[in-house]
């Protein structure tokens, strides 16, 4: 029988995390469950930075960017000792389960505290979409606005110039936001991990726009392609047109989540909480055909990314 829960987030940040806090706290608190944050991800727990929480401590911030509760990047975490440290903590205080807020090394933590007896469900937190098993992780739609924004802007200024601009953005293994994002802002090429790409062929794809009257061409890259700047020296070395590189960085982590994040984030915390309640564990809840689902945590680490190459395909069809 549950009764006493934990909630951290873990990782890089991500629109949405506050939402998520908020529901699995008053989803639980309703239930009748005591709770408990945790500051500064895995390095907080094992620091002892826990704290109780109620219904009040997470008002007001369900609008919010960021995560109330901090985070944290914790490489002592995959010592033995150290996990095993964090499991004795959380007995100490009494607690039940642990909720994990983040992306799949987030979810490994998860997965190793719950081979030492702590109940452990995982909320999929993080702006790449890069976690195979859910359609979509929080964080990731309000990124997408983000950098549409962006590109948007970039393209008035490109206009004016008659430039080429390169736009960098997050996505090391997954090109899920040039995806969406170039294929929202009209680009002109998309340059992701998942899909070779022949550098020639894009100055080819250029200099026929600009044949045609073109006026500027917007390139995105996903960072885990290579760096805006080589690309846009490389570009204007060959074509001969003005390029400029515009790396978007942190800015894609930051502001308030759209109402798709909410919504999503509020549906996994709530869910969260139940899957604990039926006394499950090493689980972790996602989205899959807008239907809020849950699944064995070791099964959804180990599923293949799939590309959604027909996307790319239209999005290429569409920026002739």
């Amino acid at each position: 029988m549950i009764k006493k829960i934990a909630i951290l987030t873990s990782g890089g940040d991500a629109p949405g995390m506050n939402a998520a806090i908020r529901a699995v706290v008053r989803m639980a608190v309703y239930n009748g469950l005591e709770v408990m944050g945790v500051r500064r991800g895995f390095a907080g727990l094992i620091n002892g930075e826990l704290f109780r929480m109620d219904r009040h401590s997470v008002s007001d911030i369900i609008q919010r960017g960021g995560t109330m509760l901090r985070t944290a990047r914790c490489e002592e975490f995959k010592n033995e000792e150290v996990r095993q440290k964090a499991a004795n903590i959380l007995q100490a205080y009494g607690i039940d389960a642990l909720v994990v807020i983040g992306g799949d090394g987030s979810f490994t933590g998860a997965k190793l505290l719950s081979k030492l007896g702590v109940a452990a469900v995982g909320i999929p937190g993080t702006i790449d979409n890069d976690l195979s098993y859910t359609d979509y992780t929080i964080g990731f739609d309000t990124a997408l606005n983000t950098v549409h924004d962006a590109i948007n802007k970039l393209r008035d200024t490109s206009t004016s110039h008659e430039r080429v601009s390169v736009i960098e953005v997050m996505g090391r293994r997954c090109g899920d936001i040039a995806l969406y994002a170039g294929l929202a802002g009209g680009a002109e090429g998309i340059i992701v991990p998942e899909k070779n790409f022949d550098k020639e062929e894009l100055i080819r794809t250029i200099l026929d726009g600009k044949n045609t009257g073109k006026m500027h061409n917007i390139i995105v890259l996903a960072e885990g392609v290579g760096g805006a700047n080589e690309l846009a020296s490389f570009i204007e070395n060959i074509s001969g047109l003005e390029t400029r590189a515009t790396i978007l960085g942190h800015i894609q982590r930051g502001g308030s989540p759209t109402v798709n994040d909410i919504v999503l984030a509020s549906r996994l915390g709530a869910k969260a909480v139940e899957v604990l309640m039926k006394g499950e564990t090493a689980r972790v809840v996602g989205i899959r055909d807008n239907q809020i689902i849950d699944e064995d945590i070791d099964e959804a680490l180990a599923k293949k990314r799939n590309f959604d190459d027909n996307l790319y395909e239209i999005a290429k069809i569409l920026s002739l």
